[in-house]
């Protein structure tokens, strides 16, 4: 089964000079651990709620100036669109992640895997949750 199966799609994306409050209140609005970060199409990172607590808050950064630029990943583990299931299953056990952004091959963001998505599909319980990027 290939990844456009299964991913979230219509993603909420946040730009690197958002700043760190302004990530905050979208990911608690939105009931989201994590956020891709892009500029325009193209997925330079990603923020989440444990990188904004340990960079950011830990080192008591200014959450209205600071840009979350300087506490996303930017070393992107990624997947693409029309890849089996089982590669994003290999590399999220690899890497010890819960959510892949998944690209088209032209580069461009075309959603979201989370482990969840694939322990649905794996247990046989039809379609997957479809907002299951957004936990934590």
């Amino acid at each position: 089964m290939q990844l456009r199966e299964i991913i979230t799609t219509g993603l909420e994306v946040i730009r690197p000079e958002t700043s760190v409050s302004e990530a905050v209140q979208k990911m608690r609005s939105l009931d989201l651990g994590a956020l891709p970060v892009c500029e325009g199409q193209r997925l330079v990172g990603m923020v989440t709620d444990r990188y904004i607590t340990i960079r950011a808050t830990a080192y008591g950064h200014d959450p209205n100036t600071a840009p979350v630029r300087n506490y996303m990943s930017s070393d992107l583990i990624c997947c693409f669109e029309d890849q089996d299931t089982k590669e994003a299953e290999r590399l999220m056990r690899q890497r010890c992640v819960r959510r892949l952004p998944v690209l088209t091959r032209e580069k461009q963001v075309a959603g979201m895997v989370a482990l969840e998505d694939l322990a649905s599909r794996a247990s046989g319980a039809g379609n997957p949750v479809h907002s299951s990027y957004s936990t934590r």
